[in-house]
């Protein structure tokens, strides 16, 4: 009986960590994104006439930011079902 209560408390302790671990990657990722847009639109209001090149810079910043954030969130879930 002892054992089963201790089995499931880790269980438990697993999702609660995997959960608080996703939720820290998404707000990182959300952060970053949110920083590479204000410098890319401030970066376009001070050239114009590099708008372009910024924007496809940000396009392909925010993806990378995506992308690890993803793959963060990934071995969280792994991680807790174990």
């Amino acid at each position: 009986m002892q054992v089963q209560h201790l089995l499931l408390l880790d269980v438990s302790l697993s999702l609660i960590g995997a959960g608080i671990g996703a939720g820290i990657v998404a707000l990182g990722a959300g952060l970053g994104i949110g920083k590479i847009g204000s410098s890319a639109m401030e970066a376009i209001a001070r050239q114009p006439e590099a708008g372009n090149k910024v924007q496809t810079a940000m396009i392909i910043a925010a993806a990378l930011i995506e992308g690890v954030a993803l793959f963060a969130v990934l071995v969280c879930l792994l991680i807790a079902t174990k």
